[in-house]
Protein backbone atom coordinates (compact mmCIF):
# COMPACT_ATOMS: atom_id res chain seq x y z
CA UNK A 1 0.00 0.00 0.00
CA UNK A 2 1.46 3.50 -0.74
CA UNK A 3 1.39 6.35 1.97
CA UNK A 4 -1.16 8.58 -0.11
CA UNK A 5 -3.25 5.43 -0.04
CA UNK A 6 -3.21 4.94 4.08
CA UNK A 7 -3.76 8.65 4.26
CA UNK A 8 -6.62 8.83 1.99
CA UNK A 9 -8.13 5.53 3.90
CA UNK A 10 -7.78 6.55 7.51
CA UNK A 11 -9.88 9.19 9.34
CA UNK A 12 -11.03 10.09 12.26
CA UNK A 13 -13.23 7.37 13.32
CA UNK A 14 -16.78 7.57 15.23
CA UNK A 15 -18.33 4.21 15.83
CA UNK A 16 -16.46 1.44 16.14
CA UNK A 17 -17.58 -2.41 15.40
CA UNK A 18 -17.50 -3.87 18.95
CA UNK A 19 -17.70 -7.67 17.58
CA UNK A 20 -14.52 -6.76 15.52
CA UNK A 21 -11.04 -7.49 17.58
CA UNK A 22 -7.49 -6.66 16.45
CA UNK A 23 -5.97 -9.99 15.86
CA UNK A 24 -2.61 -11.03 18.52
CA UNK A 25 -0.68 -10.76 15.37
CA UNK A 26 -1.62 -7.35 14.31
CA UNK A 27 -1.12 -6.18 18.07
CA UNK A 28 2.00 -6.97 18.39
CA UNK A 29 2.78 -4.34 15.35
CA UNK A 30 0.53 -1.88 17.39
CA UNK A 31 3.09 -2.67 20.14
CA UNK A 32 6.19 -2.24 18.03
CA UNK A 33 5.00 0.99 16.60
CA UNK A 34 4.75 2.67 20.57
CA UNK A 35 7.99 1.47 21.54
CA UNK A 36 9.86 2.90 17.81
CA UNK A 37 8.46 5.89 17.72
CA UNK A 38 11.05 8.59 16.93
CA UNK A 39 11.79 10.96 20.07
CA UNK A 40 13.94 14.22 20.54
CA UNK A 41 17.17 13.13 21.61
CA UNK A 42 15.67 9.32 22.18
CA UNK A 43 14.63 10.24 25.49
CA UNK A 44 11.13 8.77 25.67
CA UNK A 45 9.25 10.17 27.77
CA UNK A 46 6.40 8.26 27.44
CA UNK A 47 4.29 4.98 29.16
CA UNK A 48 1.14 3.51 27.93
CA UNK A 49 -1.74 1.91 28.85
CA UNK A 50 -3.68 -0.41 26.99
CA UNK A 51 -7.09 -1.29 27.34
CA UNK A 52 -8.13 -4.27 25.46
CA UNK A 53 -10.69 -5.82 28.01
CA UNK A 54 -13.69 -5.20 28.89
CA UNK A 55 -13.11 -4.11 32.16
CA UNK A 56 -9.75 -2.28 31.36
CA UNK A 57 -12.00 -0.03 28.74
CA UNK A 58 -14.81 0.60 31.48
CA UNK A 59 -11.58 2.03 33.90
CA UNK A 60 -10.83 4.24 30.52
CA UNK A 61 -14.15 6.02 30.07
CA UNK A 62 -13.80 7.33 33.96
CA UNK A 63 -12.26 9.86 31.58
CA UNK A 64 -15.86 10.49 29.68
CA UNK A 65 -17.93 11.22 32.55
CA UNK A 66 -20.40 14.40 32.82
CA UNK A 67 -19.05 17.08 29.94
CA UNK A 68 -16.79 14.31 27.88
CA UNK A 69 -19.90 11.71 27.66
CA UNK A 70 -19.88 12.27 24.43
CA UNK A 71 -16.37 9.68 23.96
CA UNK A 72 -17.59 7.18 26.05
CA UNK A 73 -18.89 5.05 22.94
CA UNK A 74 -15.80 5.47 20.98
CA UNK A 75 -13.89 3.71 24.00
CA UNK A 76 -16.29 1.21 24.97
CA UNK A 77 -16.89 -0.32 21.52
CA UNK A 78 -12.92 -0.40 20.40
CA UNK A 79 -10.73 -3.24 19.93
CA UNK A 80 -8.39 -1.79 22.38
CA UNK A 81 -7.77 2.02 23.73
CA UNK A 82 -4.26 3.36 24.40
CA UNK A 83 -4.19 5.86 27.09
CA UNK A 84 -1.01 8.22 26.23
CA UNK A 85 1.14 9.46 29.80
CA UNK A 86 3.96 11.73 29.53
CA UNK A 87 6.53 11.67 32.20
CA UNK A 88 6.81 14.53 34.72
CA UNK A 89 10.02 14.49 35.17
CA UNK A 90 13.46 13.32 34.06
CA UNK A 91 15.82 13.17 36.78
CA UNK A 92 19.60 11.82 36.50
CA UNK A 93 18.51 8.09 37.60
CA UNK A 94 16.25 7.92 34.37
CA UNK A 95 19.26 9.61 32.14
CA UNK A 96 21.40 6.71 33.28
CA UNK A 97 18.54 4.27 32.40
CA UNK A 98 18.32 5.56 29.07
CA UNK A 99 22.08 5.27 29.15
CA UNK A 100 21.99 1.40 29.94
CA UNK A 101 19.55 0.38 27.97
CA UNK A 102 21.29 2.03 25.18
CA UNK A 103 25.05 0.37 25.61
CA UNK A 104 22.94 -2.63 26.31
CA UNK A 105 21.46 -2.69 22.38
CA UNK A 106 24.81 -1.88 21.11
CA UNK A 107 24.80 1.83 20.41
CA UNK A 108 27.78 2.92 21.08
CA UNK A 109 31.21 2.01 19.61
CA UNK A 110 33.27 3.66 22.24
CA UNK A 111 32.83 6.00 25.24
CA UNK A 112 33.54 9.44 23.69
CA UNK A 113 30.44 8.83 21.34
CA UNK A 114 28.65 7.53 24.84
CA UNK A 115 29.57 10.57 26.59
CA UNK A 116 28.58 12.99 23.80
CA UNK A 117 24.92 11.15 23.97
CA UNK A 118 24.43 11.99 27.21
CA UNK A 119 25.64 15.31 27.01
CA UNK A 120 23.51 16.13 24.30
CA UNK A 121 20.27 14.55 26.07
CA UNK A 122 21.10 16.71 29.47
CA UNK A 123 21.94 19.89 27.30
CA UNK A 124 18.22 19.66 25.83
CA UNK A 125 16.65 18.54 28.89
CA UNK A 126 18.53 21.67 30.71
CA UNK A 127 17.08 24.31 28.05
CA UNK A 128 13.85 22.71 28.42
CA UNK A 129 14.01 23.46 32.24
CA UNK A 130 15.64 26.07 32.80
CA UNK A 131 16.04 28.09 29.73
CA UNK A 132 12.56 27.82 27.81
CA UNK A 133 10.81 26.74 30.95
CA UNK A 134 8.92 24.31 29.33
CA UNK A 135 10.24 21.05 29.60
CA UNK A 136 6.95 19.37 30.49
CA UNK A 137 5.24 21.08 27.21
CA UNK A 138 8.95 19.67 25.56
CA UNK A 139 8.19 16.11 26.88
CA UNK A 140 4.49 15.76 26.11
CA UNK A 141 5.37 16.71 22.62
CA UNK A 142 7.58 13.54 21.90
CA UNK A 143 4.35 11.66 23.15
CA UNK A 144 2.46 13.50 20.24
CA UNK A 145 5.09 12.47 17.72
CA UNK A 146 4.26 9.07 19.08
CA UNK A 147 0.92 9.29 18.56
CA UNK A 148 1.19 10.68 14.72
CA UNK A 149 3.15 7.23 14.04
CA UNK A 150 0.45 5.33 15.50
CA UNK A 151 -2.24 6.96 13.42
CA UNK A 152 -0.07 5.95 10.59
CA UNK A 153 1.08 2.65 11.06
CA UNK A 154 -2.44 1.69 12.20
CA UNK A 155 -3.67 2.67 8.91
CA UNK A 156 -1.42 1.00 7.02
CA UNK A 157 -2.74 -1.99 8.68
CA UNK A 158 -6.16 -1.48 8.27
CA UNK A 159 -7.12 -0.62 11.73
CA UNK A 160 -9.39 2.37 12.12
CA UNK A 161 -8.17 4.94 15.02
CA UNK A 162 -9.49 8.12 16.28
CA UNK A 163 -7.03 10.30 18.50
CA UNK A 164 -8.94 11.99 21.21
CA UNK A 165 -8.24 15.10 23.72
CA UNK A 166 -12.17 15.39 24.72
CA UNK A 167 -11.09 13.55 28.04
CA UNK A 168 -11.20 14.59 31.54
CA UNK A 169 -7.43 13.68 32.17
CA UNK A 170 -7.60 14.44 35.65
CA UNK A 171 -9.46 11.73 36.13
CA UNK A 172 -7.49 8.96 34.31
CA UNK A 173 -4.53 10.07 36.17
CA UNK A 174 -6.77 9.47 39.06
CA UNK A 175 -8.11 6.41 38.13
CA UNK A 176 -4.22 5.14 37.20
CA UNK A 177 -2.39 6.62 40.11
CA UNK A 178 -0.45 8.36 37.09
CA UNK A 179 0.86 10.87 39.32
CA UNK A 180 2.10 9.09 41.84
CA UNK A 181 4.24 7.07 38.60
CA UNK A 182 5.80 10.08 37.67
CA UNK A 183 3.36 10.33 34.81
CA UNK A 184 0.33 12.37 33.41
CA UNK A 185 -2.24 11.47 31.01
CA UNK A 186 -2.16 13.57 27.55
CA UNK A 187 -4.66 11.80 25.01
CA UNK A 188 -6.30 8.72 24.31
CA UNK A 189 -6.58 6.86 20.90
CA UNK A 190 -9.11 3.95 20.19
CA UNK A 191 -8.23 1.59 17.76
CA UNK A 192 -10.78 -1.17 16.37
CA UNK A 193 -12.59 -1.49 12.84
CA UNK A 194 -15.13 0.97 11.34
CA UNK A 195 -18.80 0.39 11.30
CA UNK A 196 -20.72 0.61 8.24
CA UNK A 197 -22.52 3.24 9.68
CA UNK A 198 -20.39 5.74 10.55
CA UNK A 199 -21.20 9.13 8.75
CA UNK A 200 -17.65 10.39 8.88
CA UNK A 201 -15.83 7.25 6.93
CA UNK A 202 -14.36 8.89 3.54
CA UNK A 203 -16.84 7.61 1.34
CA UNK A 204 -20.08 9.62 2.84
CA UNK A 205 -17.80 12.53 4.02
CA UNK A 206 -14.55 13.12 1.66
CA UNK A 207 -11.74 14.18 3.46
CA UNK A 208 -10.77 18.24 3.22
CA UNK A 209 -7.33 19.35 3.49
CA UNK A 210 -5.58 22.93 2.71
CA UNK A 211 -4.44 22.57 -1.06
CA UNK A 212 -0.53 22.06 -1.19
CA UNK A 213 0.52 25.04 -3.08
CA UNK A 214 -0.93 26.88 -0.03
CA UNK A 215 0.74 25.13 3.22
CA UNK A 216 4.23 23.89 1.10
CA UNK A 217 6.88 26.24 0.23
CA UNK A 218 9.36 24.22 -1.88
CA UNK A 219 12.68 26.28 -2.36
Amino acid sequence: MKITDCLNWRYSTKEFDPTKKISATDFEQIQALLQMSASSTNIQPWHFIIAETEEGKKRVTKGTEGFFEFNKQKISDASHVVVFCAKTEVDEAYMQHLLEQEEKDGRYPNDDIKKAVYGTRNLFADIHKYESKDQQHWMEKQVYLNMGSLLLGAAALKIDAVPMEGIDLKAIDKEFDLHQKGFTAVAIISLGYRKDTDFNSPDKTPKSRLPQEEILTII
